[in-house]
């Protein structure tokens, strides 16, 4: 069994993985090739709305979805995990091979539930998110584990909804978001004051509780010196690189799990392979639109090579670190590049940038949908 592979004027591309990367490549792709997007979801999910999806489902679970029959015109959507990849070709889960010109590796990175989905399935996803949701509405006292830029904006959407719960992040780090400017982790410990959310930073769990993180139930936690108690708890921590397909039949994985990656985005060793996005060893906070900007750069070079052209485009890491944290629809901190160096946001330039549409806009025009 086989699917559509290399075509006779070298123009097929494999992208393996339908996130922020591998969705924004295919599309810049879709007029110059032929595009086989290799993705086991049934639609793209945009995870900057997972955590408002869990806690207004009725408003936005089923909006952070947008179907990939919608995204490519002329190419298609092989709905498989890939199974391996090798510079010819991909060989995906039930067995079939898909030979292409051109390979883009885009599979990210995976991340406890709420923040990515843990089904293929919108349905059950958005099942999932109601039925937590329900968990999270009845309990009085709630504790995170993890107070990076997930766990934090898992407690403003929490507050946003529910000022009356009692909402505690853990974490063993000393400070929050470590390498920022010193004023915005100021302006974040204001806000999180400011909502009522309790740090507990320098001390660890002894054990994780027995219940399911996302479960309703009684959460006892030792942290050494006293116990936190909670009807409900989430794990806030805990990214994996989706590189297990891989192997060493590309390049060898760094010890985290990445591929190695020219400033073309060129797979190393490898002029016709590129990745893009977490599963990338890009010195880089991995954020979503990082992932973009390498679609950026990796199309333009397979565009330069399908017209037989020297592919220039080099990808440049942000000067200093991104962030855009919402703390809900209202709250929040940014800092991003500016000719003076890091710029801080204020939480209103933070809700009109990111925190209100959780960037709904940019992935409905993406798929031609309305806002």
């Amino acid at each position: 069994m086989t699917h559509q592979g290399r075509t006779a004027t070298g123009r097929t591309v494999a992208v393996v993985g339908g996130g922020y990367g591998g969705a924004a490549v295919a599309a810049a792709l879709d007029e110059h090739a032929d595009v086989l997007l290799i993705e086991p979801k049934d639609a793209f999910v945009n995870a900057a709305g997972s955590l408002r999806a869990l806690t207004r489902p009725d408003e936005w679970a089923e909006r952070i979805f947008f179907p990939y029959d919608t995204l490519l015109k002329r190419g298609r959507q092989i709905r498989e995990y890939a199974a391996a990849v090798d510079p010819h070709g991909v060989t995906l889960a039930g067995g079939a091979r898909v030979e292409a010109d051109y390979l883009v590796i885009a599979t990210g990175s995976g991340y406890p539930y709420p923040a990515k989905t843990r089904t293929d399935s919108s349905p059950e996803a958005v099942a999932h998110f109601k039925a937590t949701h329900a968990d999270l509405a009845a309990a009085r006292r709630v504790l995170i584990a993890g107070a990076g830029p997930v766990g934090l904006e898992l407690a403003g959407e929490i507050k946003a909804v529910w000022p009356e719960k009692v909402v505690t992040i853990v974490d063993p780090a000393a400070e929050l978001l470590p390498g920022y400017e010193p004023a915005l982790r100021a302006d974040l410990h204001r806000q999180l004051d400011l909502l009522g959310i309790e740090l507990r930073l320098g001390t660890a769990f002894a054990a994780e509780p027995e219940l399911e993180p996302g479960s309703a139930g009684v959460v006892k936690v030792d942290l050494g010196t006293d116990q936190v108690e909670a009807d409900i708890w989430f794990r806030a921590y805990g990214a994996t690189v989706n590189s297990d397909y891989l192997g060493d039949a590309l390049a060898p994985l760094d010890r985290d799990g990445r591929l190695p990656v020219t400033a073309k985005l060129n797979v190393d060793g490898h002029a016709h392979v590129y990745a893009v996005g977490d599963v990338t060893d890009v010195p880089e906070e991995k954020r979503a639109g990082s992932a973009m900007r390498h679609a950026e750069v990796v199309a333009a070079n397979i565009i330069a090579q399908i017209n037989g052209e020297e592919p220039a485009g080099e990808y440049r890491p942000m000067p200093v670190p991104v962030v855009l944290l919402p703390l809900g629809p209202e709250h929040g901190v940014g800092q991003i590049p500016s000719e003076d160096g890091p710029a801080l946001l204020s939480p209103e330039d933070v809700a009109a940038w990111k925190g209100r549409d959780l960037m709904r806009g940019k992935f409905a025009e993406l798929f031609g949908l309305p806002a």
